[in-house]
Parts: C-alpha cells; sequence; structure tokens
C-alpha cells in the first residue's frame, strides 16, 4: 500500500484536528468530524457531504472493500499509519476509520400535519443531546429544534447519535422569539416538560395535531418565563423520593407518548 502518511503535519490531519477539538473552527471551515466505521458508513450511505474519508492502514484493510464500493468521486480518500490513527483518535480503541463531513446549509423546519417535535432548550451535556436525537430517531419524531444549546456538530454529539444526526430533520433556531413565531405559525401547540404536580400529567395528556416538547436545561431545568410562554405545561408523575429523571431519560418518555398518537 503506497503513500502511507505518518506525520501529524500533514495538512489533512492537521485540519482534522482542528475540527475535533474547536467549535470555533468547525464554524470556521464549515466543517465536522467522525470517528467510526458505523457512522462514517451512514453518512456515505445519506449522502452527507464527506469531503475526506481517512483511513488507518489496518483498516483499510479491514474495511477498505466495504467503503470503497460507495461513491467516493466527491471524497479524498488517505491512509495514515496506524500509530498516527491512534494519536488522532478520541475514543479508547479506536476503528480507525476517520472522516471530515460539510456542515449542512443552514436547515429550516418544516411543519408537517400532526407532526410531533422535540425542542431542545438549553441542553450543554453532548451525550444528553445525542441520545436523544437518537431517540427521536427510533421513535418517528418529525423533527428537533436547538435552542440554546451545546454544539451539535461537536464530536460527543455527532458519536452519541449513532447515525441518527443525519437522517432526522434538525434545525438550531436560538433566538426565543423566532423560535416561538416558527411554532405559532406552524401550527404546533408548544408543551413545557417542568416538575410541578400542578401540570397536566404526561399519562393524562392529549396530543393530538402538532406538538412540541421541550426539554430544558440538565441541572436547572426550563426557566420560568419559557415554561410560562408555552401553550402547555406537562409533568411526569414520580413516587418516591425522587423529584427528577436525566434529561435524555425524560425526553424519551415523552417522545414515547408523543409517538402513541402518530
Amino acid at each position: 500500500m503506497e503513500n502511507i502518511i505518518t506525520s501529524k503535519d500533514n495538512p489533512v490531519i492537521k485540519l482534522y484536528q482542528k475540527l475535533s477539538s474547536s467549535k470555533k473552527e468547525r464554524l470556521e471551515y464549515g466543517l465536522f468530524v467522525l470517528e467510526g466505521l458505523r457512522i462514517t458508513e451512514d453518512a456515505l450511505r445519506e449522502d452527507s457531504g464527506i469531503s475526506h474519508l481517512i483511513l488507518t492502514k489496518q483498516a483499510a484493510e479491514r474495511f477498505g472493500d466495504t467503503l470503497f464500493q460507495v461513491d467516493l468521486r466527491n471524497t479524498k480518500t488517505i491512509v495514515i499509519s496506524n500509530e498516527l490513527g491512534n494519536k488522532i483518535a478520541s475514543t479508547g480503541q479506536t476503528q480507525g476509520v476517520f472522516a471530515i463531513c460539510r456542515i449542512p446549509a443552514c436547515r429550516k423546519m418544516t411543519f408537517k400535519e400532526n407532526g410531533k417535535y422535540v425542542v431542545l432548550y438549553g441542553l450543554q451535556d453532548p451525550g444528553n443531546v445525542g441520545m436523544i436525537i437518537r431517540t427521536a430517531d427510533a421513535l418517528g419524531m418529525d423533527g428537533i429544534i436547538m435552542s440554546g444549546s451545546c454544539d451539535l456538530y461537536s464530536p460527543k454529539v455527532i458519536r452519541s447519535t449513532m447515525g441518527s444526526v443525519f437522517r432526522m430533520n434538525i434545525c438550531i433556531e436560538n433566538d426565543t422569539e423566532k423560535l416561538f413565531d416558527m411554532l405559532s405559525q406552524g401550527g404546533v401547540t408548544s408543551c413545557a416538560s417542568v416538575i410541578d404536580k400542578d401540570a397536566e400529567k404526561i399519562t393524562q395528556c392529549c396530543f393530538e395535531g402538532g406538538q412540541a416538547v421541550f426539554i430544558g436545561n440538565e441541572g436547572n431545568g426550563l426557566p420560568g418565563e419559557i415554561s410560562q410562554r408555552c401553550d402547555r405545561r406537562i409533568t411526569i408523575p414520580m413516587q418516591g423520593n425522587i423529584n427528577s429523571l436525566n434529561a435524555a431519560m425524560a425526553a424519551g418518555i415523552m417522545m414515547w407518548e408523543l409517538a402513541r398518537t402518530k
């Protein structure tokens, strides 16, 4: 195998490392990174704009027959040493499959009749965000709106979605006024997920028509002004000494109930 790159000073490798570690660089270049066979295969399958495919020598020998069957005319493929792959990896046991992918143009949410949506308002944990996106994909949600939350294209979020980021309709709207206007114009009822015994119990809610559930910050929940501004306030009834759930778990329960009325 010829032209195996061994230097961390290679321009593509330097770019990969910049994008992996810095939101500022991701925004500046309009690119983000992938690591792992499955998520790279998903991106290639969904034609998600991979500009560079980076394989270690071992990965090229092991997975090349599968990956090279995809149309790679617009993708530059490079092979690096196994040692260099270990240096740029962000996982403990890397598969040696990396990619640089184009951030898609700003997406606008298209609301469907009777559509079901999730608004991630102020979530900061990448693992939670990725898990919610993955669960939304599994339960057939029609879209996700991120507002004031962590970087969608950080490696940990992308990895946690397990490829769902390429299949889900996701938009970012950090302006609260525009967010509520968007929902109102789309005929979507906004539902604040809160911890409040006086709120509607999720088990007794009717979710007919367009509905969007707001999930708030992991530590503080939704700001009071946001929950009050929503059309309705809903809660998950709990027993015992527990009065709150992990954000991803709470979102999963909410989405399950939304999916029952799709």
